[in-house]
């Protein structure tokens, strides 16, 4: 497969809302993976309620940011779908759809599908948690810089498969162990000390550990919290420009 970043028509992000449509239409009709990407958040918050229920608040604001981070497993998928099951990614980008657009529309049609759940479990940690306003807004900015950063690490990764076999074991390891191992769904206070500048820089954890702190679940200092921080901020848009200059540089030459 030969490259070039030439191929980018002279208007970037050309297509973006009509590929996003188009993505919305597709993915509407998979009621039963909208089900299913309930079911991981789902058990975890029911094992937590069992388990120790005082956890219970940790665990829903976790259970929103697993939910937004996993979107980029749906990306990975949908991506590798296309591109490998249907070759439907060649049509496409041989018309005015700009690479940029391809990527940054597939992923914003799969949010507005699968953000109904999401939705739904912000709604019921209003009443469990409950959510300030205050705390409402910074969920909502978090929970977006997640989203950004797993959407582009999903397509990103979408990238490197060649059999649609492979995607499913190490996507799902992947986010999982991201979004489940690290302290998403349990304070950040349970994992070993020496350890939390590794967590403080990754997405999802990051962003709950900023998160229980700001509703008094964790007690987190100065440093760690301007490290999760701008750790986040940087590393999402890092991430995001460097999807954008992947979907162009892999646009295929013919």
């Amino acid at each position: 497969m030969r490259t070039s970043d030439a191929l980018a028509p002279a208007r970037p992000f050309a297509g973006t809302f009509a590929f996003l449509w188009t993505e919305v239409l597709v993915q509407k009709n998979e009621s039963l993976a909208m089900v299913t990407s309930m079911v991981v958040p789902g058990v975890l918050l029911v094992f937590v309620e069992i388990l120790d229920p005082s956890l219970i608040g940790v665990a829903l604001v976790g259970a929103i940011l697993f939910s937004t981070f996993t979107m980029g497993q749906r990306v990975l998928n949908e991506a590798a779908y296309l591109r490998i099951d249907h070759k439907a990614n060649d049509l496409y980008l041989a018309g005015p759809l700009t690479p940029e657009a391809y990527f940054l529309g597939m992923s914003f049609g799969i949010l507005l599908v699968y953000l109904t759940p999401t939705v739904f479990l912000a709604v019921l940690a209003t009443f469990v948690v409950p959510l300030s306003l205050a705390v409402g807004l910074e969920l909502l900015a978090l929970a977006t810089l997640v989203w950004f950063s797993a959407a582009s690490i999903g397509y990103i990764f979408s990238t490197f498969f060649r059999d649609n076999r492979a995607i499913w074991a190490y996507s799902s390891l992947f986010f999982n162990v991201f979004g489940v191992l690290a302290p998403v769904f349990y304070p950040i206070g349970l994992f070993p000390a020496a350890l939390r500048p590794v967590v403080l820089l990754m997405p999802p954890s990051a962003a709950a550990a900023l998160l229980q702190s700001a509703i008094g679940a964790a007690t987190l200092s100065s440093g760690e919290v301007a490290l999760a921080s701008v750790g986040l901020v940087v590393e999402t848009v890092a991430l995001v420009v460097l999807a954008i200059w992947w979907a162009r540089r892999t646009v295929r030459a013919d």
